[in-house]
């Protein structure tokens, strides 16, 4: 069996209210524990044969290896972009306590935030 690791999952959006309905059913689902909405990103990318520059906002999703599929499915459906970012890195350490609390976000029967 895999270990459960958890993982940071990076998406942009086109709009600050889009990125917060993606963030709020992201944790209402508790395909994540946390969403970060950061503004102010500026894209620079090719898409079909063309360099677009593009205002984004970046989300930060915290959540765990084995909510990742069904996160990247609930985005791929639910997101406005026909190819949107969908980047999920590996985090290697971090707080003892906020990573057990991303766990329990992401499971039924979440638990409150630590203190």
């Amino acid at each position: 069996m895999t270990e459960d690791v958890p993982l940071l999952v990076l998406c942009t959006a086109p709009d600050d209210e889009r990125a917060a309905e993606l963030a709020r059913g992201l944790v209402d689902a508790q395909l994540a524990a946390c969403v970060n909405v950061v503004g102010g990103v500026r894209s620079y990318y090719s898409w079909k044969g063309e360099v677009c520059e593009d205002a984004e906002v970046q989300l930060l999703i915290k959540t765990r290896q084995s909510r990742y599929e069904a996160l990247e499915g609930w985005l791929s459906s639910n997101h406005p972009y026909e190819l949107p970012e969908i980047l999920a890195l590996r985090i290697e350490r971090g707080s003892r306590a906020y990573l057990g609390w991303v766990a329990d976000q992401t499971t039924a029967g979440a638990a409150e935030p630590p203190g």
